[in-house]
């Protein structure tokens, strides 16, 4: 039996974080990250808003970016002492995950991290509080999805947590707050929204009511997000609809392994992290090359290809030509098309060859992997992951 799961309410458009004024409860919980909402005085805006609405309100703030199991729990205990019905997540992918994972702990205080790491496996939420996210980028759409990413940092890996309890009642998809977003993060945030739109309409869950979602979603990033990235008004807006799109489809399609491969190396790395949506670009290519060997997933590319006016005398070269398009796309948006060339060198050769085999079992037991259409062996997520590394073309 198959379940199709969206927040009761997204309400979208300028000026929607005026929703908050018509909030029934008594006491809310606010989750932020490092300060751009405060800075641009939307924190302050949503606080006065609740309080408008009668509640009691408390600050939960500086949400690293790729937030910790350490945060979700500090989050979670400061639940448990504040006692809210309404958790509110406000910013970028970060804050809003952690305080899905923070909701866990809070309502199931004895419950432990590796429990909630197997997939639809939480227990039953909204038993003390209700959920509301406000998301500032373009990009996650967790404001409408079934997961949550929490790193592990001392065993260095990314955990996708899935489930349909942590889909939030109501998402605000106000692209006021979008528009602050500096060049980079809107590429970033923008590619990793079109990784989750092709994901989703080739993964081996894909249905009628997630496909024109997806497709709609990649129009409109192939459409906005060069514009968006140069700063125009009316493109961040529509981009920040894109992403919502997105997300809902790949929330009931769910992912593949692009995702799995930058969950599992974002975080390998002594130097630094590879920022998620910047490894969803630069993976993007090559994992289709590897996927369209699969001749039904080819053919889906090459009806995304199509969708988008792209050109081929048949599927093998449209599929080659929406490889070509995104790369043309990492490109103008500033983004490098491999590991090597990521900051600099920040991920040195040794490094990574010394770590890949481990990696690559980390991508191929990750979550996103079992709806991808092709699975690969260890042998073959080995030889993509150094396609990535070194830019090379797939062709196994």
């Amino acid at each position: 039996m198959s379940r199709f799961t969206l927040p009761r309410d997204i309400h979208y458009g300028k000026g929607t974080l005026d929703v908050l004024k018509t909030l029934k409860g008594k006491k809310a919980i606010v989750v932020v990250g490092g300060g751009s909402m405060k800075r641009f005085g939307f924190l302050d805006k949503a606080v006065n808003n609740l309080k408008e609405a009668g509640m009691e309100v408390r600050l939960f703030e500086n949400v690293e970016p790729d937030p910790s199991v350490e945060t979700v729990m500090k989050g979670a205990a400061a639940m448990r002492e504040f006692e809210p019905d309404w958790i509110i997540a406000m910013g970028g992918g970060s804050p809003i995950d952690a305080a899905k994972a923070m909701w866990v702990f809070y309502e199931y205080p004895n419950t432990t991290f590796e429990e909630i790491i197997q997939p639809f496996s939480f227990p039953e939420l909204r038993q003390k509080a209700k959920f509301l996210a406000i998301p500032s980028t373009s990009g996650t759409a967790t404001e409408v999805t079934a997961f949550s990413v929490i790193t592990d940092y001392a065993k260095g890996i990314k955990y996708p947590l899935a489930d349909f309890n942590i889909t939030p009642d109501v998402a605000i998809v106000d692209p006021d707050l979008a528009e602050t977003m500096p060049a980079k993060l809107t590429a970033h945030t923008g590619m990793d929204a079109l990784t989750h739109a092709i994901e989703a309409y080739v993964s081996t869950l894909h249905t009628c009511f997630t496909d024109p979602l997806a497709l709609q979603a990649i129009g409109m990033v192939f459409g906005y997000l060069q514009a968006s990235y140069t700063g125009d008004k009316g493109a961040r807006e529509q981009m920040h609809y894109a992403q919502c799109l997105a997300g809902m489809a790949f929330s009931n399609a769910l992912l593949g392994i692009v995702h799995s491969m930058a969950h599992k190396t974002g975080a390998a790395f002594k130097n630094g992290h590879i920022v998620h949506g910047c490894a969803n670009a630069m993976y993007l290519p090559k994992v289709i090359q590897f996927n369209a060997k699969n001749p039904e997933a080819a053919e889906r590319y090459a009806q995304i290809a199509t969708y988008v006016g792209l050109k081929g005398a048949n599927t093998q070269e449209l599929v080659k030509a929406l490889c070509d398009k995104i790369s043309d796309f990492n490109k103008s948006l500033n983004i490098p098309s491999c590991i090597k060339d990521y900051e600099g060198g920040m991920v040195p050769e040794e490094e990574f060859k010394a770590k890949l085999h481990d990696i690559a079992a980390l991508a191929i037991s990750d979550a996103c992997t079992g709806s991808n259409p092709r699975i690969p062996t260890q042998e073959e997520m080995e030889k993509l992951l150094t396609c990535c590394y070194f830019d090379q073309e797939v062709d196994f």
